[in-house]
């Protein structure tokens, strides 16, 4: 096979960030073969309400307008359950949940679950969905990790779908044959994303390589393996959601460097060049393009078009500027992507 042509693919978790970052990786959605995708609310400040979420939106519009963007909420105490209804009635897709301080901009994520029982309710009532960022804080006193935080939180996933059944519910960027074999064993409002470079990456991969350091880490060779075989599988409660972060270089390759793998320019080759290469190439479509489109009902999307990828060995960029210096002042640099400067097997030949 040397050509392979197929619906334009659904991103359902992305970062598209603020300011001069926002106006490069935006555009960069189309680009890399993706029309409808699922943002991501965790900015600063945080999007906490239906009046800032329609507001982003709009930005995001201007720069990309053939692409559909779900917007998501924050979780955060002061979101109510008659919030949630505005959300709803306003065409806002779902609610983020953030442990607190696991990840970018989660300083004010969530400890308990339990008082979050009636916006959960709500939710369920008007077919809104939860993301999870699944781990728990680390806690040496637990000996709590970033290697064993995912696992650790997946009872409270089990727990929020009981009391909820009716409740879609994302178990967000899966690591772990745990949160795999979890999934599967939950009701069928339970899906999950898995993302470009965990499919990828193991624990060697990201340890002293800024780059390739995200959060939840990439874990061991058998927990790529189970996201791998899932994938084979065709089992259309796990799609694709990049979890595409991009920092500047500088922030990067500091001295505490922040968690993020750019892949949004490069969607569509990056995963049929590491689906090729563990024999799932034909699983791209369901896993790109379908399954998350079914299973968050996605109605009205703007553009549905036809991306073509032909086999051709080329090299991932370097690098991606943002910004100008003259205009922007301090928000300028470069961002460097997911496996820069390492050749690809595919390439986007159109998109239509």
């Amino acid at each position: 096979m040397s050509t392979i042509t197929i619906p334009t693919a659904c991103d359902m978790h992305i970062h598209l960030r603020q300011g001069s970052l926002m106006k490069m990786v935006t555009p960069a959605v189309a680009e890399g073969g993706v029309s409808i995708c699922y943002v991501m609310p965790n900015l600063q400040p945080t999007i906490s309400n239906t009046e800032m979420a329609l507001a982003y939106k709009a930005e995001l519009e201007k720069l990309a307008p053939k692409v559909t963007f779900l917007m998501s909420l924050y979780l955060n105490p002061s979101l109510t359950p008659e919030e949630i209804r505005k959300a709803a009635k306003a065409g806002v897709r779902g609610v983020k949940s953030y442990p607190r301080g696991v990840t970018t901009n989660s300083e004010s994520g969530i400890e308990s679950y339990d008082i979050y029982y009636p916006v959960f309710k709500a939710m369920e009532e008007e077919g809104m969905v939860l993301n999870l960022h699944g781990e728990i804080p680390s806690d040496a006193d637990k000996n709590v990790c970033v290697m064993n935080a995912e696992e650790k939180f997946l009872n409270h996933l089990k727990d929020i779908h009981l009391a909820f059944p009716k409740l879609k519910i994302i178990l967000e960027h899966a690591t772990t044959e745990a949160a795999v074999n979890m999934v599967k064993s939950l009701g069928d409002t339970v899906g999950c994303t898995i993302t470009v470079h965990h499919l990828q990456l193991v624990v060697d991969d990201w340890a002293g390589k800024c780059h390739n350091f995200c959060k939840p880490v990439a874990k061991f060779p058998s927990d790529r393996q189970a996201l791998r075989n899932v994938i084979k599988e065709g089992h259309p409660r796990f799609f694709l959601g990049t979890d595409s972060a991009p920092h500047p270089s500088h922030k990067k390759e500091g001295p505490e460097a922040c968690a993020g793998v750019f892949t949004t320019p490069l969607v569509l080759p990056y995963l049929a060049t590491i689906l090729e290469s563990f024999g799932a190439l034909d699983r791209l479509q369901d896993f790109a393009c379908n399954f998350g489109r079914t299973f968050y009902e996605v109605k009205n999307e703007k553009w549905v078009g036809q991306v073509t990828l032909v086999r051709e060995t080329w090299d991932a960029p370097q690098s991606y500027s943002f910004g100008d210096a003259s205009v922007d002042g301090e928000e300028h640099g470069k961002v460097v992507p997911f496996m820069a400067g390492k050749p690809l097997a595919w390439k986007i030949a159109s998109i239509a």
